[in-house]
Formats: C-alpha cells, sequence, structure tokens
C-alpha cells in the first residue's frame, strides 16, 4: 500500500517530535504544516489525529494541537511493559518463527549495527525489536508496543543524544544467535536484561 499525503506528514512530524526538534508544547499549526507539504488541511488533521493517537500531541481548548510534554517520571513505567509486553510477544513469535524471519532479523541487526548517527540507529533499532516481534501476529500486542517505543526514543533522545556513539550491539546478536538456535527461553532471558539495561 503506497504512503499517502497523510502518512508522510504523520512520519515527518513525528521523527521531529522524536527527536526533539519540536520540543513539548510546541503549537502545531494546522496552516503551517499544510503550506510545508502544500497540501490541504485535511491529511494535516489526519496526521495530527495520528500523533494525538500515540501520544505525541494532545489538544488543548481553544489554542490547537500541540507537542506532548516529555515528562521524565514515566520512563520507569516505560521500560517496566516494555519488558512485560515485549517478552510476552516474543515468547509467542519465537516458536512461529520461519527462516525468513530469522534472516530479516540478522539483516536488521546488521543495519543497526552501521547507523552512523543517532536518529537512523534508533529507527534501525525499533525496526530490529518490531522484526523479531511481529512473528507473535498479536496486532493490540503489537500496537502497544510501538507507542511504547515512541516513548522510550523521545526519552533516549531527550537524555541520551550526547553520549550516542557508534557501537555493535552483542544484545542484538546474542538474541538472533539464540533464535536459530531455536532457544525461545534464552532469547526471552536476553531481550529482558536488554530493556532493563538500555532503556
Amino acid at each position: 500500500m503506497s504512503a499517502t499525503i497523510s502518512d508522510t506528514i504523520y512520519r515527518n512530524l513525528s521523527r521531529r517530535i522524536i527527536t526533539g526538534a519540536l520540543p513539548g508544547g510546541e503549537k502545531l499549526r494546522q496552516d503551517h504544516i499544510a503550506r510545508e507539504f502544500e497540501t490541504s488541511h485535511v491529511p494535516v488533521r489526519e496526521a495530527l489525529l495520528r500523533l494525538e493517537a500515540h501520544g505525541l500531541a494532545h489538544s488543548v481548548p481553544r489554542r490547537g494541537m500541540r507537542v506532548s510534554e516529555l515528562d521524565p517520571s514515566e520512563i520507569r513505567e516505560v521500560v517496566e511493559m516494555r519488558v512485560a509486553l515485549e517478552v510476552l510477544a516474543l515468547t509467542h513469535a519465537a516458536p512461529r518463527m520461519q527462516n525468513a524471519d530469522l534472516e530479516a532479523a540478522e539483516a536488521a541487526r546488521i543495519a543497526c549495527d552501521a547507523a552512523q548517527d543517532m536518529a537512523t540507529w534508533e529507527e534501525a533499532n525499533r525496526a530490529f525489536h518490531r522484526v523479531i516481534l511481529a512473528p507473535c501476529a498479536m496486532p493490540r500486542l503489537l500496537a502497544s508496543i510501538d507507542d511504547l517505543h515512541i516513548a522510550s526514543a523521545r526519552h533516549l533522545f531527550a537524555h541520551w543524544s550526547r553520549h550516542w556513539a557508534p557501537r555493535p550491539d552483542k544484545d542484538h546478536a546474542l538474541i538472533c544467535a539464540a533464535l536459530g538456535r531455536r532457544d525461545a527461553a534464552a532469547a526471552c532471558e536476553i531481550l529482558r536484561r536488554h530493556l532493563r539495561r538500555v532503556s
């Protein structure tokens, strides 16, 4: 399915919010956004509603849509939820994995390790986690995890961007190895440890 202009606007604005280019409290002006993307207000409204649904924006009565503020106190909750939900998803995904899934996970791992800037790495890191969890075939669970990834990414950019440096992710390699030998328990334990360490 080809991307719509609403998809393009959503992806562009969500990336700016996640990386901090659009800070918390910033007003998202429909007319400005429509001019930037050379479109009508309809796809802009659709994109803004998606941002709101994913917790990246909120509507303020009589003041329009604004970027959601980043709450430092929520990170512990995000970490705990990621551990619970991602391990649950991997528990169901691992037994269903086909060779194509394992190859996709390895390709995603390599792309993550090859990233030379934090924005590229963060997108590749999210892609790796999605690839290993997708075979669980539980859409509601995966949608919840996607929202947690977005929240986690905002905190990473807010607090770790100055310290980020390219490096291979040993945990990703260990997860791929465990999945390759069909050791779901080991893969889940590595993922649990990984999320607690890097989040």
